[in-house]
This record gives structure tokens, C-alpha cells and sequence, in this order.
């Protein structure tokens, strides 16, 4: 009786791969100081060694390059970040541990975040996209705050919500002006200030005295 298991197709192997190619090639570009506003899709292809029709083969326009670039990258901060749980006598270096290796991840893919922040400042979508990906961090944010204050681990007179977005967007962008103005020797300082402020200053904020 033949097998029902079918392998993967050559065509669909070969489809990952041309699309890793431009994305890939997309990035080392971005690295090496073009920006994306002038980088032209014919030049994306022919540095990946493609057809300019095989680039809208895999992808709508330049703006949803970027998205699959930028949702790669938040995507691995995320799983980063989600791994780290409040609770444990480890918890506090837990978090910046977190920090260290998130900042690496923004430090890797730099370029990419600086064309985020270029095209933001004109492109409503890719704007909304990146507040999405945000919007996720301060989510679990705020989900770990409220579990925290149910469990008596957290002031109760902690807004969650607002104290979840503070730290989150404010954390972000400090960490994304951080990897572009710092040449790697403060990473250990940022990640330890940034620990520091999100543990004493939100998830073991001490409770004002009466």
C-alpha cells in the first residue's frame, strides 16, 4: 500500500528559500547604510539574484518586506521576554538577564529599527504594525502585573495597565536609542538600570508608608 505521507515540494523548499534570500538581502543592505525610503526594488533584486518580478512573486511591496522583517525580529524580542516569569528568589537577575539578551537582539538587527522608525514617520500602516508589536509586550505586561498584585507580590494601589505601558514603550525606546548612540560598552549598565526600573519601580514598588 503506498504511503499517505507526502515530503514537502521541491517548489515550496525553493520558495523559503528565494524569500530568505531577499529578506536577508534586504537587511545586509539596511546594514550597510541604505535607506529604505531609497532603496528601489530593482536594486533588492538584483543584489539578491532575482527578477524584480520574482520580488512581487513573494511580496505585495517594499512596505511588506519591512513588516516580515520587523515582525522576525519583535517576534524573537517576544519570545525573549515571555520566558521571563516575576516570581523566584533568582527573579530580579532573571530580568536582566532578559534585558541583556533583548539588547542583543535590537543591537543584531538595528538596521532594521532604524528603517521602522524612517518609514513610520510617513507610512500609517507600517506605523500601526509596529505599535501592534508593542501593544503585545505591554499585553503580557500587564497580564504578569495583575497576577503579581492578586498574588500580594505587587502594590495593590498599581495601575497595571498604565504602569504596563509606561515601562514597555518607555523600555523600548530607550533601548532602541540606546543600541544606536552606545557602542556595545554600556549593554551590561542598560540592562541592569533597565531590570532595576521595572523591578523597584513597578513589580516590588514599595508600598507608600500611611
Amino acid at each position: 500500500m503506498p504511503s499517505i505521507t507526502r515530503r514537502r515540494s521541491g517548489g515550496a523548499d525553493r520558495r523559503l528559500t528565494v524569500e530568505a534570500r531577499i529578506l536577508a538581502t534586504a537587511e545586509r543592505l539596511l546594514s550597510e547604510g541604505e535607506t529604505f525610503t531609497e532603496l528601489g526594488v530593482q536594486r533588492l533584486a538584483r543584489e539578491a539574484g532575482v527578477a524584480r518580478s520574482t520580488f512581487y512573486t513573494h511580496f505585495a511591496d517594499k512596505s511588506q518586506l519591512l513588516m516580515r522583517l520587523a515582525g522576525s525580529f519583535s517576534a524573537e524580542s517576544f519570545e525573549v521576554a515571555a520566558a521571563w516569569e516575576p516570581g523566584g528568589p533568582d527573579a530580579f537577575e532573571g530580568l536582566v538577564e532578559t534585558f541583556r539578551q533583548i539588547i542583543a537582539v535590537y543591537r543584531r538587527h538595528a538596521a532594521v529599527l532604524a528603517a521602522i522608525t524612517e518609514v513610520s514617520a510617513y507610512d500609517p500602516m507600517i506605523r500601526r504594525f509596529w505599535h501592534a508589536r508593542v501593544d503585545q509586550f505591554a499585553a503580557r505586561t500587564e497580564e504578569l502585573l495583575i497576577a503579581e498584585q492578586r498574588a500580594g507580590r505587587a502594590p495593590a494601589d498599581l495601575d497595571p495597565v498604565i504602569a504596563s505601558r509606561l515601562i514597555v514603550v518607555g523600555g523600548e525606546r530607550f533601548v532602541a536609542d540606546h543600541v544606536t548612540s552606545d557602542d556595545g560598552s554600556g549593554d551590561e549598565t542598560a540592562a541592569r538600570e533597565l531590570a532595576a526600573t521595572w523591578w523597584y519601580g513597578v513589580y516590588r514598588r514599595p508600598t507608600p508608608k500611611p
